[in-house]
């Protein structure tokens, strides 16, 4: 006699289950989808890095030329470098000053990097300017030699180029000589 236990072993029947080959390349195929996931959050981690880097040698970098233009005197032209403590990081900075055709005018070129980054190596480099103006505020054609020539109109005309007439035109601004006549014109009755 045969036991009712014996019979179930003994049927080979497939009711629903997987098999460890499939089980194995469900498991292969869910990790290799995971390694994908891990790359990409490592990637955008290392761009966040990169980018909040960057940004911050780029504020050093207007900082320093901003400390510049604030002076009285012109930087030098010369090179000069040094650290700083910025955000709770150590920085170098590099700055170029450089003279310009124009003898009133000064370039300065900032690059800045970690403080543990290779010398030749920089996240920003900011180009900025020094100069004393030579052109009136408000406009004007300049020489870039040093003379102005041309120049804004007088607060009174250029109101009085918006004002209408009587016929409701509005009245053209008289021209403006550079050069003024050393004599009044003389009046006409």
């Amino acid at each position: 006699m045969k036991t009712q236990g014996a019979e179930r072993g003994s049927v080979t029947s497939r009711s629903g289950g997987f098999t460890l080959i499939e089980v194995l390349a469900a498991l292969v195929i869910v990790a290799l989808g995971m390694l994908g996931v891990i790359e990409a959050v490592t990637q955008t981690a290392r761009n966040g890095t990169y980018l909040r880097d960057k940004t911050l040698a780029h504020w050093i970098a207007m900082n320093l030329v901003t400390e510049q233009r604030l002076r009285a005197d012109p930087p030098e032209v010369s090179k000069s470098s040094d650290e700083v403590e910025f955000a709770g990081q150590r920085w170098r900075w590099t700055m170029v000053v450089t003279q310009t055709e124009v003898d009133s005018l000064r370039r300065m070129d900032v690059s800045v990097r970690r403080a543990e980054a290779p010398e030749d190596s920089s996240l920003t480099t900011l180009t900025g300017f020094y100069g004393t103006a030579i052109g009136a505020a408000g406009g004007g054609t300049v020489d870039w030699v040093g003379a102005q020539s041309g120049g804004p109109t007088d607060g009174d005309d250029a109101d009085a180029g918006d004002a209408g007439d009587d016929a409701g035109q509005p009245k053209n601004p008289a021209p403006v000589d550079p050069q003024p006549d050393p004599q009044p014109p003389e009046e006409e009755e």
